[in-house]
This record gives structure tokens, sequence and C-alpha cells, in this order.
């Protein structure tokens, strides 16, 4: 006996025999236009599941004895350099899931590194237990009452109601404990958690038109959806009007674009499903909405709903502690329900089955071929950039930002000119020409690893984290401030056209800047802001953007040059007395000192009123100034091996995976806490230990309060009585003249203060010479190659010999050189035999 159709507005999902005359109409049809579909399991499973019946036998016809997608189902998009089919048609008002990369809530994201997932297991853990610990806090609080109120002999109610409070202490020391564990875990992973990584799914080894999450516990997954919905729902806070409510009065009146995801749950028996659903690329809170007014949480439809929450219909058993998996099951059940609530007359207005009468079915356009799947995720996140960014919806400043700088990157790879920017940016690169642009797009916008960065590492450097980091930082500068050719001297006296080089006019044309000759300080603000939110991305610990206002002027908005030296040679050009490489290293760090675990440099910081009323003003370039002039001017217990130190722990430290510790185990305390008796912060990875004079670790944490007290506001400012210009003396292990800081009124230095200064320097400038001359080794070998090269190439192909002129020219050139190079092997030979006698 076949059971009625029940009767209702909420539709019926189709059955497995129409979902698979979809997947071959969709095959033949991604077939007949050249794009890859996505696999036929995702169609059946998370596309055929979601679509009524009767829409599923609309959407397909028959021609040549084969189903195809009529031509009024679908149509094919031209996103950038790559086409992307979508299906238009109308699906479950619940079916679609908010997608976890929405890029209104980027800034809640942090980046994808392999120590946070751990963290995330052992903060669900905590949190699990800290709701035991509660309930357990409160029953012994209970009890504790009770035995107060109690009545009886008076010895045996002082006795239980000591135990009752001993029990209701310790209960209060447990919750106490594992809010601290529950704090620390927080701060470790920046208060945010790891953006999820999504890439194109593959079958049979070839990428498919579909998207696949890698796979997580279930308790991970749960946490992970519930975390991405409720900054979803913050960031829709904004709105002038109730989403909700508007879909419930007028229904959705656009259409969301959709794709295909896979979500691969490992579960707590072992058993692992791989649920096919639709993730929304576009409509983000409209999705959210909806499953709102269906009561349906999106975790529940990517896990697995449990049974309690969609018990099955009358007649059929059902475990309550099972999961339904099945989303057309999931669909069916929803619909029935609602369908038989509304039916009722004394079902209230109020009620969800009236509430989403008007978006029982809602019309979608779903991602169902591409021609490059490698890079879908890439193109469907550029979508909803531009859709966004092209919106009146109000839109948060820090993704604002972001979005815009991936704009940016898009607009570089748009030109073919992302390899030639970076391959400037880095001339001693590896292998600028093997970069593969796709990653590099991902890892300058925190959606992917910072490894396809290695490339541009200079040959013979060793590729660590914090090496990959500083290029990060130096690429994300280069594109946001890249240089332009110095003006050429004027011949006569007509007007000439500035050339402002390759690179600046893709920047003002993505930025919708003036002018070259029209850039003020507001340009310069603006340009600093997008800077300072696209290398906010690169740290887990993510401070206020705002705290770099000021560290890039008119003169690098207008192109100014920056020093292109890879962070080991700034690292040894520090330590060898060179103050310009100290310049560049401060600010090649400054990012690491404002998205600290203990930031150095924040922003609005202290009152111009007055020192007494709010502190003492500190501005973020005049915490830079300090730290610079303390390298050259001097400061109070500063040398050069404290900074030394302070700065290779500040690059390092980001990439930590465990917390510091001392050399002799006493605990480690922040400094500005030191004399707290409780209340103090947790210790956790990415802090730095504050060094002492010689560059050796202490037993405090360097936090702002050290830095401040280290680096004083006062440091940049004139000593009384002198002049602005004036210099204050300098510090021991300098390499000033000593005749220059008599003129000045100052003592001459000790002689035995510079030996000591040029025995710390030299060996860094020797391994400088060092490297130096492998480099030239290098480059004259790959110019010999090249000459070989061509010498044979022309004997081959029997061409003319180049211009007699012109042959001259670069022997003369090389000559030159050779005569320097040997002229400086002399010199190599004597440095030999003065080091015996040093």
């Amino acid at each position: 006996m076949v059971s009625r159709r029940p009767d209702g507005i909420f539709p019926r999902i189709g059955t497995d025999i129409w979902g698979r005359n979809l997947a071959d109409a969709i095959n033949n049809t991604c077939a007949e236009l050249e794009v890859v579909p996505p696999p036929r399991q995702a169609i059946t499973e998370g596309l055929a599941t979601a679509l009524p019946d009767t829409e599923i036998k609309s959407l397909i016809a028959t021609r040549g004895g084969k189903k195809v997608l009529k031509p009024s189902a679908y149509r094919l998009v031209q996103a950038g350099d790559e086409q992307v089919l979508l299906l238009m048609c109308d699906v479950h008002g619940a079916a679609v899931v908010p997608w976890d990369l929405n890029d209104r809530t980027a800034s809640c994201w942090s980046p994808p590194v392999a120590e946070a997932s751990q963290r995330i297991k052992d903060l669900i853990a905590v949190e699990l237990a800290l709701h035991e610990a509660r309930k357990t806090q409160r029953a012994a609080e209970s009890e504790r009452e009770n035995a107060r109120r109690a009545a009886g002999d008076a010895t045996y109610a002082a006795n239980a109601l000591a135990a009752a409070v001993q029990k209701h202490g310790d209960a209060e020391k447990r919750v106490g404990q594992l809010e601290g564990e529950r704090r620390a875990l927080l701060t470790a992973l920046g208060g945010r958690r790891p953006r999820p990584v999504v890439r194109a799914v593959e079958e049979d080894g070839e990428p498919k038109a579909a998207l696949a999450l890698a796979e997580q516990p279930y308790a991970v997954a749960v946490h992970m959806q519930r975390y991405a919905a409720e900054n979803l729902e913050r960031a829709g806070k904004t709105r002038g009007y109730d989403l909700a409510e508007s879909l419930v009065d007028a229904g959705q009146l656009s259409k969301g674009m959709n794709v295909l995801q896979q979500w691969r749950i490992t579960h707590p028996d072992g058993t692992v499903s791989k649920l096919w659903r639709l993730a929304a690329v576009t409509g983000n809170n409209r999705a959210l909405a909806r499953l709102d007014v269906f009561r349906v949480r999106p975790e529940h439809l990517v896990t697995g709903m449990p049974q309690s929450l969609l018990p099955a219909p009358k007649g059929r058993k059902t475990d309550p502690e099972l999961l339904l998996l099945c989303q057309r099951e999931i669909l069916n059940r929803l619909s029935d329900r609602f369908n038989e609530l509304a039916a009722r007359p004394e079902t209230e207005a109020t009620d969800p089955s009236v509430r989403a009468g008007k978006i029982a079915a809602v019309s979608a356009e779903i991602v169902i071929g591409c021609t490059k799947p490698a890079a879908l995720e890439h193109v469907l996140r550029t979508l909803n950039v531009n859709d966004h960014l092209r919106g009146i919806q109000p839109y948060d400043e820090d993704a604002r930002l972001i979005a815009l700088f991936a704009t940016l990157v898009d607009a570089y790879a748009r030109e073919s000119l992302l390899a030639a920017a970076l391959a400037d940016a880095f001339p001693e690169a590896r292998g600028a020409d093997l970069l593969d642009l796709v990653g590099v797009r991902d890892a300058l916008t925190a959606n992917g690893p910072l490894d396809p960065l290695a490339p541009l590492a200079p040959a013979g450097d060793t590729v660590s984290p914090a090496v990959l980091r500083d290029i990060a930082v130096h690429a994300i500068t280069a594109l946001v401030f890249p240089e332009i050719p110095p003006e050429a001297p004027r011949e006569t006296k007509t007007r000439t056209v500035r050339d402002t080089g390759p690179f600046w006019p893709i920047v003002r044309g993505t930025l919708q800047e003036p002018a070259w000759s029209q850039i003020k300080g507001r340009a310069a603000e603006a340009r600093t802001r997008l800077w300072s939110a696209a290398i906010a991305q690169l740290f887990v610990h993510r401070g206020n953007i705002l705290s770099a206002l000021g560290f890039f002027g008119t003169s690098e908005t207008r192109g100014a040059g920056h020093d292109r030296r890879p962070l080991r040679q700034l690292l040894l050009g520090a330590e060898a007395g060179d103050a310009t490489a100290w310049n560049t290293l401060v600010k090649r760090m400054a990012p690491a000192l404002i998205h600290a675990p203990q930031p150095f440099i924040t922003a609005g910081q202290g009152s111009e009123a007055g020192d007494g009323r709010k502190g003492v003003r500190r501005t973020p370039t005049s915490a830079l100034a300090s730290l610079t002039l303390a390298y050259t001017t001097g400061a109070p217990r500063v040398s050069r091996a404290l900074l030394l130190a302070f700065a290779r722990a500040v690059l390092e430290h980001p990439d930590a995976a465990q917390p510091p510790e001392a050399e002799d185990g006493t605990p480690l305390i922040c400094y500005g806490e030191r004399h707290w008796a409780e209340g103090r912060t947790p210790i956790t990875a990415g802090m730095v230990i504050a060094p002492d004079t010689e560059g050796r670790p202490t037993a405090f944490i360097a936090d702002k309060a050290w830095f401040d007290e280290t680096f004083p506001v006062e440091l940049g400012r004139p000593a009384p009585g002198r002049s602005p210009g004036a210099t204050a003396p300098p510090p021991a292990g300098s390499t000033t003249n000593p005749t220059a800081a008599t003129a000045h009124g100052a003592p001459p230095a000790d002689p035995r203060d510079e030996l000591a200064a040029l025995r710390r320097e030299l060996p860094a400038r020797v391994e400088l010479v060092e490297g130096s001359y492998r480099q030239a080794m290098d480059s004259a070998h790959t110019l010999m190659t090249d000459f070989e090269e061509a010498h044979r190439l022309r004997t081959d192909l029997n061409k003319d010999a180049l211009p007699a002129e012109q042959r001259i020219e670069w022997m003369e050139k090389l000559t030159k050189a050779r005569a320097a190079a040997q002229a400086s092997v002399t010199a190599l030979e004597q440095v030999e035999a003065l080091i015996l006698q040093v």
C-alpha cells in the first residue's frame, strides 16, 4: 500500500531515480560546454537531495536520447579568466548552509596553523569539563544552603555543614582552575579560530567543480560551525533592518550563489561520514536567517541532525540518540512536520511552520561546472568580495580592507604583473620565475600556508617560518607601496608626463586614488590602513590595525624606495653596526610588535591633555622611533646585544608551538605583573622573554610595560639645553667617531669600549663579506653559463657575430669588474694577516 503524499506548501525532496537523472543531465551538459562537472556523488547526495521532485523534473530535457539540462535552467558566467556554469533552480529553504569563509567575517579567523587544531580539541575538552564543573558547583552550593538550614543534633549538623562547605570550596576551585585553562587556550588561539582550509575535491586524481574540507572530529566540526554562525550573526546585526523578519514578510527577493561542499566528519565511534551540502557563497546572511526561521542549526546540517529534534512520523520507531545524515530524510521530515502544523487551525502565527511559509523554497544559483576546478575556491571568494564591495549593506572596516587587498592582488595577477612585482621586490630570490601564483595569492591573503613564498628566499638561506613571514610582509609592502622610477632630467621646457612605472597604475585603479601628483596625507593614511589590515592576517594574535598609523607617509605612498635586503642580511648588518640595516629591521619587525600576545605597540594610548590624566602619550611612530634611536643614540641599560636578542625573539616567536620556559625552570610572569599576587596573564606560545643588557633571557615576559620602560618616550626627545639637531652620547658598542663626540661636548669614547665593540661586530662583517663573495661567484658562474649557451646557439644556427662596438663595451665592463675583484683579493689577504694580530 502506497502512502498518500502529504499536502502543504513545504516541498518534498526528489527520489534517488530523479537524482541520478539530474546527475546524467549535468554531466552531459558540462561535456557539451567543455567545463568540469562536480563529482556524481555530490550531485546525487548534495544537490538532488535539496531540490523538490517537481523542480528536478522541470530542469531536465531529453535530446538525442540522453538527458541534458534545459537551456533556461543554466547560464555560463565569466569570472576573470575562468568560466563558471550556474544552475538556476528553486531549493528547499532549509537546505543551504552558510559558508565559513564569508569575507565579512574574515577578521574573525586566524591563519591555518598546524598547532591550532590541537588547541581547538583541548578547548572543547576544557569547555565540556567546565560545564560539568559548574553543574557540580551549583549542586554543592544548594547542598551547602540546605545544610545551613537543617535542624537536628548540633554536632551532626556542624559536621554536615563543614563537609558541604568543603565540597563547595573544592567545586569553586575546580571551576576557577578550568576557567584559567580556558583563558590560556583562548589566548594561545588569539581569541579567534583557525580559518578552515577548503580545496577542490578530487575524483580519480582529477579536481572537480566542488569543494571539500579536511577531515575533522565531530566535536571540532560542531564547534567551528557554531563559531562561524555566531560571527556571521554578529556581522549581520549592523543591518538597518531585521533580515529574518524581512524574509518572513516578503520572502527572498534576490538569488544567492551556492557551491557543493563536502564535510568529512569523524564520529566518536570511529566511523567517518562524508556529507555533501550546499554552501552559500553569496547571501550567507540570508541562508543563516532562513535556518533561524526554520529553527534549524547549521551545525546539525553538516554533522548530522539528532532524531530527537526531528522525530519520525507516528508508527515508526526511532532512536533519539542517532543522527540523521541523509539530507533528503532531514528535509522531508522537516517539510512533513511543518505541513502538518500549518494545516492545524490552532497553530499560531508565530509558529515556524507559518513564519517560514514564504521561504519554503527559494531561488538559487548553484555551481555545477567550471573550467579550472583548482582555482574554484579563489574564484568564488572573489565573486563574494565583489558582491559585497559593490553592495549597500554595512561593511566592517577591517573586513572591507582585507577584501580590498585581495582585489588588489587579483588586479596584479589579472595584468600578469604579480610575478614581475615580486621579482622586483626580491632581487636575490632563488627562483622568482618558479612561483605558484595561485598559492602565492592564497599565502598573501591568509587563505593558505606561506610555503609557496619559499622561492623568494635568497639562495643558500634557510627557509624558516620567520623568513617566510618576513617575505610575506615585504611582499605585501611592495604590492601596496610600489616603487616609482626616478624622474628623468628635463632637457627642454616642454611638458612631460611623469613615468609612474608598471605597478603604480594598478594600485591607483584598484584603490581609486587621485593622480600621482595629488597624493597627500589622506591617501597615505588610507594606504597604511590597507597595509595594516593585510599584514594582520598573517598573525594568530590580531592587534588593532590602527596601531600602524604613521608608519608610511606621503613619500612612501608616492613610490619611495624600500630596502630589499633579506632578513638574514639585515640581522647581520645590524650586528655589524649598520644603522640603516637596523632601521629597516625595525620596520620589518613592526607588525610582530603590534600583533603579539602582549602587544608592544598600541593605538590611542595615553592622552594629549597631560601625562597625569591617562598616562604618557605614546603614538605608534613614537614607539618605532625610540626603538630605532636606541641603536644609534643609546638609552640607559640598552645595549646592542639586548636590541638584537629582542629583535630575533620578536621575529621568531610568532611561530612558537609551546609557551616559553625559563632556563632555570622558574615560572615566567609578565614584566608589568611582577608585583601582582593573583590574576596574572597566562603564559602562552608566541610570548617573548625579556632579555637583559647582555642579551640573556630573564625571568620575565616582555610586555608593553617592559617596552615603555626600556624604550621610553623621552628617548627621541632632545635633552634640555641641547638643540633639536644634537644627538645623545653614543652608547657602549657604537662605532661613532670619538672626535665628533668631543666636538659636541661629550667625553671621548674609551678605546677599550671601541675594541670590544669592534670584536663584537667583526664576525658579522666577515659573514656579510663571505655572503657577498658567494653571490658574486654565483653571478659570474651564471654569466659564464649564459655566454656558453649563446655561443653554442650561434654556432648551431650559423648566425653573424655581434657588432664589435657591443663586444668591446662588454669586455671593458668585465675588465673593470675583474680589476676590482683582484683589488679586493689583495685587501682580503691583508685582512687575513691582520686577523692574527687582533
